[in-house]
This record gives structure tokens, C-alpha cells and sequence, in this order.
């Protein structure tokens, strides 16, 4: 036989050939007995080719149907039926030799001998096992948020538009909330990030608490959240939905080491009333969410068609704003800080103010907290510090030299990493001595983060500015817990001032916090003083500064000057 290779070798060369490649490959005699099997058949199955050889093709490749769990027939057997090749359906699983299971896909072939008869049959299959958990992990990515794995926009439009046919079929009424956290942006933007989102994956947990499995919890994105309530819920059952919710979200939250609290502002549109598609019905509630945060937030408001008036104000907000710095539209009054010991002006504190080109002056507290929302708090903090230092140092070059310029700080301002060399820069272009600027922070904002606030006003006081801790009385320090941070003044919050004189401990719980910063060397600022009362009692205990109308309103920087010059505020 020379020149060819005896059929042992051709037989030997087959095997190494078919053990070589990655896919199981399986033939059965005409009776549907095993014959041969590769590696990859061998590892697949759990069977040893020796053990498996003459057992029947049913013992060895046993499929079930993956959605039903029934036994599918051997297609091995199929095929020596037929006669003709044959491909498994979509979903079939080989149950291994040990009772585990993998997803395949196949090809099944009829085995002809020379006269054309079916010999046998031939199974190349292979684990397909992985691809499809890919497949449904991209699936699964597609349709839900990555932070929290609740259901994404796209999925709870879709779940809307099913609850929106059924409910136009069945007369069924269901309600959408819209919901977005109270106060989040504050914690984000002074405990960073990583606490946020550890925040909002507690507060999706809670959400799913709350509702039924019927029910979708939605990631809108950012701290907004939507909940569809499907079958049969009219207004009193949202509503007991929605204050579930607050609730459980009011409880407080143990992130990384610290205690939030937050809140939420509910929106809630019902089908068919508010809405019979998925767009305004999630529109509706939203602008019912807004409502709620005008009115007070922590609460649930529901739809009113009247409030489309509302969002479109909202518009026109954020643009005029946007428009007002643009154009320079922002002027700043200041407010007259006196020595109470002598009655002279010893201060300033910068106020902003909209010098709207329509509305005329618009005080802070109709803007400020949409500015806070609209992310522009940012850039108007930073045009009030170089616009006030600029003020205090063209006061000092005409000889009307103050002891401080005040300028409140935002939390939002006061936890961004470049703060500090903010005020640096400030400071450098306009000249102004660091000593004579004072920046006031909140002590809320301050005790939210101890080691993280230490480090920012150290990095201040490095400057040369000075610190004060403005509101005090209102969070939750101490007098001990602030001698951590380097101080140097404490307004006493307004609404103890103004209830000096009053029923009830206003009077007890400020003088002790005059006497205890006091004895801390702090200076301590009395902030809303109105009436000849408080001003005596006030420096009759030691306070060494006050400001409010009893000493005169916000000025503008002319009026100002005119002010200074004249003879001591005395009480």
C-alpha cells in the first residue's frame, strides 16, 4: 500500500483531529448506541468515552427544555429516524453525567454508508452557557441603573404603557410618583460622592420596601426617583403610598460612618385624569413635585392642571438667572455690624441682591435655593466674594477702613476642593488685607463632616482670613465640639435675638452662649437686632457686635459710605 496510509492510521488521525477541536462531538451506531465521543463531548457531558461506548444516546445527552424543565427527545435517535440533519431549539440544556446543567447549542447529521443507508448519526455541540449570561447582563444593563439595579426610564416608560392598555381595557385607574430627595445635594457636596451614592442605593432599597412586587421603583437619575403604583389606585391609596414613603425615607440613614437625614418631595399624577400616556403622565407628576418643594418640601402633592403655570415660571427662572449673570443684573447691599461697647461701625456684611430689569429688587430668598438647584449657587458665590473684596478695599484706599467685611458661604461653595485658592485668588487681585475678610459658614453645614470641615477652614485660616460660624443655636454642636476648628467669631442666630425679652429661655440660652464664647476668646456677633431691648441686653452681657434694623438696613455701597461717616451708632 505504498503511497497511502492504512485505515488504522486514517482512524488514528480522525480521533487526534476530532479531540483537537473545541466543540463536543458525539456518533451513535444505527441504534442509537454510543459509539464515539471527543474530549470536549467527554468534559461536556461528564462521561468517560470508554463508559459511555454502547450505553444508548439518551443516557449519555440527556436535554430538557429550559423554560418548561420537560425532557426534550435525544436528537441523536431524531436523526436516525428521519434521516435528515436536525438543530436543537433555542434554550435546550444538557444535564451532565453529575446533575449540573449547561446551555448548548447543536448540529445533528445522519452517518450514510455506501449504499446510501443511515449507519449512525453525528452531534458537534458546544456550551453556549456564558454567552447567554453576557446576553443577559446586557439585556439586564440596558434596562436598569447601574448604581442602585432598580429599573431604568426606558423600562418604566414601557411597564407605564402596559398599566396605560390595560387600564384603558379593564377602566383601571394607577398613579405615578415623582420623587426627588430633599437636602442630597448637601450631603453630596460636603460628604463627597462616595457617601452619595452609597445614600442613594439606601434609599432605593427603602423605596422597594415600600412598595408592592406589582408595583416598579424607577432611577430617574441624579436624586430623582418615579414609582408607578399599578392596579386599581386611586387618590387615597398614592397618598397612603406616598406617606409611607416619607416616612421610611425620614428614618435616618448610617452611611459611612455618619447619620443623614433626608426627605422627599413627592409629585403624583393618576391615569386617566392627569394623563393617558407615559410622557405626561411622568411630566404631570413632575411638575406636582415641584409644587411640593415650593410649599415646603417632605410632603406629596398631587397633580392640579394648574401647575403648569408653575413649571413654566420654574423656566423662566432658570433662564433669567442664567441671563442675570450674564448681564451683570446681581448688585450687593451691605449691612452695618456695630461695636456694642462703643456704637461704632465695625463691620459689614455683604447681602446679595437681583436687580431684576422687570420685577426691580429681588430679595435672596426668592432665588438663592433655585440658584442652589440650577447649580449656580457656584459662580454667584464666587462674583459676592470678589465684588465684596473689592468694595472693602476701595473703602479702605478712600480712609473708611473697616474691621471685617462679612461674606456668607454656601455649603455647596464650601466643600468644593478649590475653595480655598478661590480666596486666594480673590484676594491677591483686589488687594484686600486676608484679615479684614470673614467668611461665615453655617454651623450645619460645618457639622457635617468634622475632619473633612477642619481641614477646609484650615487651609483658610492659612490665608490669614477670619472664621465664623454663623446660625449658631440652630444645628446640632457644641461649644466643645467647635473649638475643634479655628474660629474666630459666633453669630447667635437671629431667632434667639429676636426673643430676647419674651416668655420662654431665649433670654438663658443666649446669655450663656455669650458668656461660654467669651470665655473661648470667640467674638460674638448678635445677628437681627431690632429693637432697643435686645441691644442693651445684648452689650449688657458682653456681646461684642450687632446687626439688624435697629442699626439700619441694607445698603447699597454709596449709602454706605454716607453711613460711615457718620457719628457712632451708640444703642
Amino acid at each position: 500500500m505504498s503511497g497511502q496510509e492504512l485505515p488504522s492510521e486514517n482512524s488514528s488521525r480522525a480521533e487526534i483531529t476530532l479531540n483537537a477541536i473545541g466543540d463536543g462531538v458525539v456518533s451513535v451506531d444505527a441504534r442509537g448506541r454510543i459509539e464515539f465521543m471527543n474530549d470536549a463531548a467527554s468534559k461536556l457531558t461528564g462521561w468517560h468515552p470508554a463508559e459511555a461506548a454502547g450505553r444508548p444516546a439518551t443516557d449519555v445527552v440527556r436535554l430538557l427544555c429550559k423554560s418548561t424543565l420537560e425532557p426534550l427527545a435525544n436528537p441523536l435517535n431524531v436523526v436516525l429516524e428521519r434521516g435528515t440533519p436536525l438543530r436543537l431549539p433555542v434554550g435546550t440544556v444538557l444535564v451532565r453525567r453529575d446533575g449540573s446543567e449547561a446551555a448548548i447549542e447543536d448540529s445533528t447529521a445522519p452517518i450514510h454508508d455506501h449504499t446510501g443507508a443511515v449507519a449512525g448519526a453525528v452531534m458537534v455541540f458546544h456550551d453556549v452557557t456564558s454567552a447567554q449570561q453576557l446576553v443577559l447582563q446586557m439585556t439586564h444593563l440596558a434596562s436598569h441603573d447601574v448604581l442602585t439595579d432598580l429599573p431604568n426610564r426606558a423600562m418604566l416608560e414601557d411597564r407605564i404603557k402596559q398599566a396605560v392598555a390595560y387600564g384603558e381595557r379593564n377602566d383601571a385607574p394607577f398613579a405615578v410618583l415623582y420623587l426627588d430627595l430633599d437636602r442630597f445635594k448637601r450631603i453630596n457636596d460636603s460628604l463627597g460622592h462616595p457617601v452619595g451614592d452609597m445614600l442613594l442605593c439606601a434609599v432605593a432599597d427603602r423605596l422597594r420596601a415600600c412598595v408592592r412586587n406589582s408595583d416598579t421603583v424607577c432611577r430617574q437619575g441624579g436624586d430623582e426617583f418615579l414609582v408607578l403604583l399599578a392596579d386599581q389606585q386611586n387618590q387615597h391609596h398614592a397618598a397612603a403610598a406616598a406617606e409611607k414613603i416619607l416616612a421610611e425615607l425620614g428614618r435616618s440613614h448610617e452611611i459611612g460612618g455618619h447619620q443623614l437625614f433626608v426627605g422627599a418631595s413627592i409629585g403624583i399624577s393618576l391615569f386617566p385624569d392627569d394623563g393617558r400616556d407615559a410622557a405626561t403622565l411622568i411630566k404631570n407628576a413632575d411638575t406636582a413635585m415641584y409644587r411640593a418643594k415650593a410649599n415646603g418640601r417632605n410632603i406629596a402633592q398631587f397633580y392640579k392642571h394648574d401647575m403648569n403655570l408653575l413649571a413654566v415660571e420654574r423656566q423662566h427662572l432658570e433662564a433669567d438667572l442664567r441671563r442675570a449673570l450674564e448681564r451683570d443684573e446681581f448688585a450687593l447691599h451691605y449691612q452695618v455690624k456695630v461695636e456694642l461697647a462703643s456704637g461704632r461701625i465695625s463691620g459689614a456684611e455683604a447681602l446679595l441682591r437681583w436687580e431684576h430689569p422687570e420685577q426691580g429688587i429681588v430679595p435672596p430668598d426668592r432665588f438663592l435655593s433655585a440658584a442652589e438647584d440650577f447649580g449656580l449657587i457656584a459662580p454667584l458665590g464666587r462674583w459676592v466674594l470678589k465684588e465684596a473684596c473689592a468694595q472693602a478695599k476701595r473703602w479702605q484706599d478712600e480712609g473708611l477702613a473697616l474691621d471685617t467685611m462679612a461674606v456668607n458661604v454656601s455649603a455647596q461653595e464650601f466643600r468644593r476642593r478649590d475653595f480655598a485658592d478661590c480666596v486666594r485668588a480673590v484676594l491677591q487681585e483686589t488687594g484686600l488685607d486676608p484679615a479684614c475678610l470673614e467668611l461665615e459658614i453655617s454651623e450645619s453645614s460645618l457639622m457635617r463632616d468634622v475632619e473633612s470641615s477642619n481641614t477646609i477652614l484650615s487651609s483658610l485660616k492659612e490665608l490669614g482670613v477670619r472664621l465664623a460660624v454663623d446660625d449658631f443655636g440652630t444645628g446640632y454642636s457644641s461649644l466643645s465640639c467647635l473649638t475643634r476648628f479655628p474660629l474666630d467669631a459666633l453669630k447667635i442666630d437671629r431667632s434667639f435675638v429676636s426673643a430676647i425679652g419674651a416668655p420662654g429661655d431665649a433670654n438663658v440660652i443666649t446669655s450663656v452662649a455669650i458668656a461660654m464664647g467669651g470665655a473661648l476668646k470667640y467674638r460674638i456677633i448678635a445677628q437681627g437686632v431690632e429693637a432697643l431691648v435686645q441691644a442693651d441686653f445684648l452689650k449688657a452681657r458682653g456681646c461684642t457686635e450687632g446687626q439688624g434694623f435697629f442699626f439700619g438696613e441694607a445698603l447699597t455701597a454709596a449709602e454706605f459710605s454716607r453711613r460711615m461717616c457718620r457719628a457712632p451708632l451708640r444703642p
